[in-house]
């Protein structure tokens, strides 16, 4: 075999095998996690995580508070920092709405997770103060989730005190930012569900374990309204509501919930199986991964964060990917020197 038939086989070998999820970026010396991209057959819509970490200050957050916010949240010099405004929110959750970059007060922390993890939120007391005053952490990873991220963790805080609806704009951003942009039917149809569950939530606040259980019933639904819809199924607003009303007594949270409040759930789930992301067959397993999550949650901390990178399952699938391109290298440089 000459020299140049040698080259050929090595590239296609090299080609063929080239399928690990990590791998060694050597303009930069450090791993590179590649996010896995669901994609439908007809939309080609995600659900993705990230490669790396992010801070998202809220343009109306002062940069003399970013120092404290970075404690808060546990960011170090190794998060890329952006800054959401008004335009983004327009963007991502306004829906023809808009809001001042003043306005932006939450900001954000999105690190990578281990694969199969899900969404976890964590709210942080800004200089002992719970600032966040409406959402909870377990709509902000429900939601986050039926708008196409996973396998993430996501801490929440804010220098003031404000409701919190906005906060997830940061998070859209920095996907954004890494290579992800998230269909914006996808992210309104899922901040609706955020607007159509704060009725129930505020009724029951004085319950730590609603929340979890509510935003559980809501993931179920959410699921099998998206199976039926792949199974060539289109519900209509009452059919999405009888199976609401049906996992809310599984989550033990049916009486609870009044009748208008289902109503207006079953609502906002129209348009999430209106959404591209309700055809996305691996949306059926990353929400039940979310579902676990927050179905036994109470109170604000759902995770520590972590970086995934930095994890166990990182370090590991790390070095076994860069063994496995050096014994790639080395077995090129032998087949070359052969005869």
């Amino acid at each position: 075999m000459n020299k140049k038939q040698k080259l050929a086989v090595s590239l296609m070998i090299a080609t063929t095998l080239a399928a690990p999820v990590v791998m060694t970026s050597a303009a930069f010396n450090q791993p590179v996690v590649v996010a896995h991209a669901d994609t439908t057959t007809d939309q080609g819509q995600q659900t993705s995580t990230l490669t790396k970490a992010y801070v998202v200050y809220g343009a109306g957050a002062p940069e003399s508070a970013y120092a404290n916010l970075n404690d808060v949240m546990d960011v170090d010099s190794s998060f890329t920092k952006l800054t959401a405004t008004g335009q983004d929110y327009a963007t991502y959750i306004g829906n023809g709405s808009t809001t001042s970059d003043a306005s932006m007060i939450s900001s954000v922390a999105i690190t990578p997770t281990d694969p199969g993890s899900g969404v976890k939120v964590n709210i942080k007391k800004y200089n002992g103060d719970s600032n966040i005053t409406k959402v909870t952490a377990q709509q902000y990873a429900m939601v986050a989730q039926m708008a196409g991220v996973t396998d993430i963790t996501i801490t929440v805080t804010a220098n003031r005190a404000v409701s919190g609806e906005s906060a997830l704009t940061g998070v859209y951003k920095a996907f954004a930012a890494n290579g992800h942009q998230l269909n914006t039917q996808n992210t309104t149809a899922a901040n609706s569900v955020l607007t159509a569950t704060q009725s129930a939530i505020d009724a029951n606040s004085n319950d730590s374990g609603y929340a979890g259980k509510l935003m559980a019933a809501v993931g179920d639904t959410s699921k099998q309204v998206a199976q039926e819809k792949q199974n060539g199924k289109h519900l209509t607003k009452v059919q999405i509501q009888v199976i609401l009303k049906q996992a809310l007594q599984k989550r033990g949270v049916a009486d609870q919930t009044s009748a208008n409040q289902q109503s207006q759930i079953a609502g906002a789930l129209v348009n999430f199986q209106n959404s591209p992301i309700s055809s996305s067959k691996t949306y059926v397993t990353n929400v039940s991964n979310t579902i676990n999550n927050v179905k036994n949650s109470t109170g604000d901390l759902m995770n520590k964060a972590k970086n995934w990178l930095n994890s166990d399952s990182g370090k590991q699938a790390t070095s076994q990917a860069t063994n496995w391109f050096q014994r790639l290298v080395n077995w090129i440089k032998g087949f070359f020197q052969q005869n």
